[in-house]
């Protein structure tokens, strides 16, 4: 969908998904009588908001949606509690039974922190106070299974709504893929790896770091670089540096108040940077994101991507960093979808 087409009519069934209406099922909304809003509506009944939101139990995966195709994930929000390295969102295309998507929900939702920060673009939009949407269109044609997993300590409370429609899918679209990594402290002289490891055709969309920094001094002199259908040693795309990648340029840095300038825009933003507070907060962190929307990076049969992380040393030298780096790849293919990587356990996901 966009503003080019918004006006022809369209077979399409729009349906949601909610608390509210667990299945979809058209006509199956606000028909709950217990939830978590029951007792604040006792005096009003049914139809009255009773099941707004849902408790995940540490260690529960609660099924979010399961829908029968053919159709299209068109819009997903969600504002959970808790510690969001520690909600896992996973999703399931057309009955495979490993996932394509599996990544913590902050950083799927480009907050890796644990914290809020407003981000305004195309695919993503992070709204006060922490009002999660994702706006990727992810066509399916079996079926759509989508998860949530609390690995915490505590329960956490979901309020969430996945809007969809059940329509046909052309013969060429590809299959909404997103994955997380995460290296902490990166090795030295190793180069972070954000994507490997993928078999089938399909496009690179998008970028999303949450970077730690362990030094003085500037983190973002290190190249990105894409790595296409076969390439070993030398990539195909070679980027000039981490700003450069992330649409900006000379450290983030505003020319008057020389600080770093936080940004967000339809296509690239460093919506978030954490700064030190003179206590506990001594190190930077900052949240990067990029959408290949206008520009996807096309695949025959794989992609590796890897960014380098470089500041300077003394003589005018290059220093490979030793940062605390996260990384989420989100790109579309063809299926089946290669296993990822183990996640890493509750304690090397926590952001302390």
């Amino acid at each position: 969908m966009h503003l080019g087409n918004l006006s022809r009519l369209s077979n399409a069934k729009t349906r949601s998904i909610s608390p509210e209406n667990f299945t979809g099922e058209k006509g199956g909304g606000a028909r709950a009588e217990e939830g978590l809003g029951a007792h604040a509506a006792r005096e009003l009944g049914k139809g009255w908001k009773i099941s707004p939101a849902v408790k995940i139990q540490p260690g529960e995966t609660f099924v979010l949606a399961d829908i029968e195709g053919p159709g299209a994930i068109q819009h997903i929000w969600m504002t959970p509690t808790g510690h969001w390295r520690h909600s896992i969102l996973r999703i399931y295309w057309d009955d495979q039974d490993i996932p394509s998507v599996e990544c913590p929900v902050g950083d799927f939702f480009a907050c890796g922190w644990g914290e809020y920060a407003q981000v305004s673009s195309l695919a993503v939009c992070v709204n006060p106070g922490s009002g999660f949407n994702c706006y990727w269109e992810m066509p399916f044609r079996k079926r759509c299974k989508m998860t949530m997993t609390n690995i915490g300590l505590q329960e956490m409370v979901l309020y969430y709504q996945i809007d969809y429609a059940l329509t046909e899918v052309p013969e060429d679209a590809a299959y909404f893929h997103a994955q997380f990594r995460r290296k902490n402290p990166l090795p030295y002289k190793e180069v972070y790896t954000i994507l490997d490891g993928v078999k089938g055709k399909g496009h690179y969309v998008g970028t999303y770091l949450a970077w730690g920094v362990n030094n003085n001094g500037w983190w973002g002199e290190g190249e990105i670089k894409f790595y296409i259908d076969g390439d070993d040693e030398y990539p195909t795309i070679c980027g000039t540096g981490t700003e450069d990648y992330f649409g900006g340029s000379y450290n983030f840095e505003n020319p008057k108040t020389h600080q770093y300038q936080e940004f967000t825009t339809p296509y690239s933003g460093l919506p978030q940077i954490i700064r030190p507070d003179g206590l506990y907060r001594s190190q930077m962190r900052f949240g990067l994101y990029r959408w290949h929307i206008m520009d996807p990076i096309r695949f025959e049969n794989d992609i590796r991507v890897t960014i380098q992380a470089l500041g300077w040393r003394s003589g005018g030298r290059y220093l490979p960093l030793q940062d605390d780096i996260a990384s989420v790849a989100y790109w579309y293919q063809t299926l089946p979808t290669a296993k990822f990587p183990e996640l890493p356990d509750r304690d090397y996901l926590e952001v302390i």
